[in-house]
């Protein structure tokens, strides 16, 4: 599966929940609940922050780097459940970080 068909697929499987989007980003794609990026699709496919809530319910999920130098995330290996997915990513909400406020551009000062 192509990254924009998968992207389309981990939409759609999240649709219920609300609050879902993604932007693309170097060939892959990041993926935000309620503004907090929670996972995103790389090379490898669909992978996920590693929290508490992320390997409760994917105990079989072996972290990994999705790019060199990246922190080790977690492959998705409930794609195709739904509403474990929802559960999932609903549960890790409280776990991830906020979104930091983008910085205003410094105004030149006149001399």
């Amino acid at each position: 599966m192509a990254n924009k068909e998968l992207a389309e697929y981990v939409m759609d499987q999240l649709s219920d929940l609300g609050e879902v989007r993604n932007t693309p980003m170097m060939g892959g794609y990041v993926f935000y609940y309620k503004e907090r990026i929670f996972g995103g699709i790389y090379e490898s496919g669909f992978m996920v922050k590693d929290t508490k809530a992320s390997r409760e319910h994917m105990p079989d999920s072996e972290p990994a780097p999705p790019y060199q130098g990246a922190k080790d995330m977690l492959p998705v290996t409930i794609l195709e459940d739904r509403n474990r997915l929802k559960k999932m990513v609903a549960q890790m909400y409280e776990e991830l970080p906020e979104r930091k406020p983008k910085k205003a551009a410094k105004k030149k000062s006149g001399s």
